[in-house]
């Protein structure tokens, strides 16, 4: 069983900024790919961003780009998503995931699926 806890959701104008976070065990943190998704009204899920295990590889959605920042501290066992200059297409419930894989490069969210989710922390964005 791999629990994943999110927090950090909420409501925020435009041009503001929001950090999530998502609680996980020592193993998690230190061993699994993690990543953030989000998912809007009548959309697919997407992957937002995702780290490597030691944390030397990121991947971001392009949209985000710039503007947010996957890290991971895994003393506190839980990795952030620092979310700046939110527009309201950031609107969405966003998921904490995680994943094994043998190779780093597998942990970009676009190139193989993430399998044990986190229940979401909603993110609004007001224009």
């Amino acid at each position: 069983q791999v629990e994943l806890v999110e927090s950090g959701g909420g409501s925020v104008q435009a041009g503001g900024s929001l950090r999530l976070s998502c609680a996980a065990s020592r193993n998690t943190i230190n061993t699994a790919c993690m990543g953030w998704f989000r998912q809007a009204p009548g959309t697919e899920r997407e992957g937002v961003a995702a780290i490597s295990p030691g944390g030397g590889k990121t991947f971001y959605a392009d949209s985000v780009k710039g503007r947010f920042t996957i890290s991971r501290d895994k003393v506190k066992t839980t990795l952030y998503l620092q979310m700046n200059s939110l527009n309201a297409e950031d609107t969405a419930m966003y998921y904490c995931a995680a994943a094994w894989r043998s190779d780093d490069r597998y942990c970009d969210p676009n190139r193989a699926d993430y399998y044990f989710y986190g229940q979401g922390t909603q993110v609004t964005v007001s224009s």
